[in-house]
This record gives C-alpha cells, sequence and structure tokens, in this order.
C-alpha cells in the first residue's frame, strides 16, 4: 500500500496507517556490553567459545573457562536470546542474532541496545542495515562509541507493525541463506562430477 503520511515509508503492509515515530535509538534504550576479558583468561581450546571483533560472526578461536563464564554472565551485563549484538569497530555495525548458547563477546567492540522490549528484534536488526551512523569517530580504526548510537535518528513504527515488518525480512533472510546453501552444494556436485569425467 502507498502511503503520503509524513514519518512513513511510500511501501507499507496492509492495514497499517499510524504515522512512524521521529526518535533515536536513545530513547528506546541503553547500550550493554560483556565485562571484560583479559588475553591471559583466554585459551586456544577451553569450554565457552570467546567471540573478539576478529571472529564475532564467524568461528571463535579463543576460549574461556565454564567457570569464569558463570561468574561474569550472572554479575554482570549478558545478552538475552534474540538481542542482536552489533560491531562497534572494525566492520561498523555488522550484526548477530544472539542465540542465547553459552558465548562470551569482547567488552566494548561488541555491544547491544537494551530496549525492555520496545523494540521486536528482528525489525531493530533490519534498522542497523539501513542506518546511517552519525559523527563516527577514528582514523585506522573506526568505532561506534555509545553516543553514536544512541544519537542516531530512526524512525519507528508501532509494535505490530515492526512485528510485521521484521518477520518479513528475516524470512526473506532465510530464504536467501537456504538458496545459496543449494547454489553450493550444486556447485560441489557439479565439480565432483567434472573431476570423475575429466580426470
Amino acid at each position: 500500500m502507498l502511503s503520503e503520511i509524513p514519518n512513513t515509508p511510500a511501501i507499507r503492509f496492509h492495514g497499517f496507517t499510524e504515522p512512524w515515530r521521529q526518535a533515536t535509538f536513545g530513547d528506546y534504550g541503553y547500550i550493554c556490553m560483556c565485562k571484560r576479558v583479559m588475553k591471559h583468561q583466554t585459551t586456544t581450546k577451553g569450554d565457552v567459545p570467546f567471540f573478539k571483533i576478529g571472529t564475532f560472526g564467524g568461528s571463535p578461536d579463543a576460549y574461556i573457562s565454564r567457570d569464569l563464564f558463570l561468574s561474569l554472565s550472572h554479575n554482570y551485563s549478558y545478552p538475552r536470546k534474540g538481542d542482536i549484538l552489533i560491531s562497534a569497530a572494525g566492520t561498523l555495525g555488522r550484526t548477530v542474532e544472539f542465540t542465547g548458547e553459552e558465548q562470551y563477546f569482547q567488552d566494548s567492540n561488541i555491544v547491544w541496545l537494551n530496549h525492555s522490549g520496545k523494540l521486536y528484534n528482528p525489525f531493530l536488526k533490519v534498522l542497523y542495515s539501513i542506518v546511517k551512523w552519525t559523527s563516527v569517530e577514528g582514523s585506522t580504526l573506526k568505532r561506534l562509541y555509545n553516543n553514536n548510537i544512541l544519537n542516531t535518528q530512526i524512525l519507528v513504527p508501532q509494535f505490530d507493525e515492526q512485528r510485521k515488518i521484521g518477520d518479513f525480512f528475516r524470512q526473506q533472510d532465510e530464504t536467501i541463506a537456504n538458496a545459496q546453501m543449494q547454489i553450493l552444494k550444486l556447485r560441489n556436485i557439479k565439480q565432483a562430477c567434472m573431476d570423475k569425467m575429466f580426470a
């Protein structure tokens, strides 16, 4: 459905007519991060994966003991299942949805917005993918400071519309991921056939 209402997108799902709210991320919550883990507390093999900015969204190359994990996750900030983690250094704005598995993350380099349920996390993930961060600072290694995130302007619909949008784009992402897996499988089959036919 096309819309000409100020502060709403040109296209939106049927049944939603309320204007979107102009706000900042800071209007919805505050930035959280895990407690700092020192290098001597990590090992190359261990109980709980420890994700640094270089391994965020990939495979871990460091671990911490389960005792340390339990102590830190119970006594300091720790994400809840579904929270959208975001990289604040290196590749800015890279996101990972926290699955609830036992993992730990590198303090100020990987953060999340504690919004107390005011935002639908799949919708928040969409926002992160299109937002233009304000006042990104740094020379060689750019980073997002808490205020850069909290002061960034966003447009936000009512929660029911957030859910509709978030679920739509989550389904799109899943369809794309499944298609990419199928393409990889077909390429591997093709290569195996070629290797056997033309060896």
